[in-house]
Parts: structure tokens; sequence; C-alpha cells
């Protein structure tokens, strides 16, 4: 009698169709999280208890007001967006290369990339310029503000420059140019 069920159960496991829901690691939408309304709902009290200090229409009472609505616009936005939150009521960032996430990461991730560059391009091209003057040293030392404002003006355009460098063969130095310590 055992065996029977033992075997029943083994294969109601494949036989009755299970559905298992879950997004990612637990999380649930912000808009339908009872946690995030919560703090939500915290934030808000904590500001309204801080106004009521206030004379109705004083600049701090104002400036509290402003606040209020800054917070419920932030957890509206957030709701709206679509991010997932998690049992803390905080929205959490999800990097799992689903292009339903990608505002998250993604986008974020490819402008700090393009910033990144754009700095170290005009960093680049400062010190490529410093070598050609007079006085290499001090000008990598004490920068020169005008021409280093030059390269950041057209530093926005590093992607063309660096693949046009890369095309020519400027960008990368020859293998007799690089210093090799002894071993």
């Amino acid at each position: 009698m055992k065996n029977w069920i033992s075997i029943l159960l083994v294969l109601s496991l494949f036989i009755l169709p299970t559905t298992a829901k879950a997004d990612v690691a637990g999380l649930k939408l912000c808009k339908d999280s009872k946690e995030f309304q919560r703090r939500l709902d915290q934030s808000v009290k904590k500001l309204e208890s801080r106004i009521k200090k206030y004379d109705a229409g004083s600049p701090p009472a104002l400036a509290l007001q402003k606040q209020i609505e800054k917070t419920q616009n932030r957890f509206d936005r957030y709701g709206k967006a679509g991010l997932l939150c998690g049992t803390d009521g905080l929205p959490h960032l999800i990097t799992d290369g689903r292009w339903n996430h990608s505002g998250e990461f993604v986008i974020p991730g490819i402008f700090f990339i393009y910033i990144a560059g754009w700095i170290g391009w005009v960093g680049r091209s400062y010190v490529q310029w410093a070598r050609t003057s007079d006085k290499p040293t001090e000008k990598e030392i004490i920068i020169d503000v005008p021409v280093a404002l030059s390269f950041v003006t057209t530093g926005f355009i590093w992607p063309f420059s660096a693949f046009k460098e890369f095309t020519s063969g400027n960008l990368i130095a020859s293998a007799d140019e690089i210093t090799v310590s002894p071993r």
C-alpha cells in the first residue's frame, strides 16, 4: 500500500499542472505593494506633522507643502514605471537582461559609459596637447583652462573621434613603442 501511495504522489507531480508566478526573487509591482504604500503614507505623515508647526502660507509651510507634492509624485512615478518592490517597500533594480527592465540599468549604464568616455577623451586630448607645448610638465600640473574648455566643448563627439583614430592607427601604440621591464 505504501508503494502505491508513493507512486501516486510522484505521478501527481507530473500530471497535475502547476503554475509558478514569480517575477524576480519574490518582488512585486510597487503599485501593488502594501509596504510601498505604507512608506508613502509614513513619508507624507511626517511632512504633514512638521507642516503643522508653521503658520499656513509661511515660507517653511509652503516649502514643506512642495516637499509633500514631490514625495507623492516620486512614489507615483515609481508605481507607474513598473518598478518592482521588495518586502521592505523599496524599489529594486533588476539587472537580469530582460528588456522590460532596461530602463532601470541598461540605459543609465550607457549614459555612464558615454560620460566617462567623454571625460577620458578630453583628458587624453589635453595631455596630448600639453606634451607638444613648450612646458609640458607645467601644463599638466597647472591646467590651461581656456584650452581645456575647448577640449571639453568638442569632447561630446568622442565616440566618432575614437573610431577615426582607431581606423587611422593613431589610437593604439605599436608594440615597439611600449617599454617592457626586463624579467
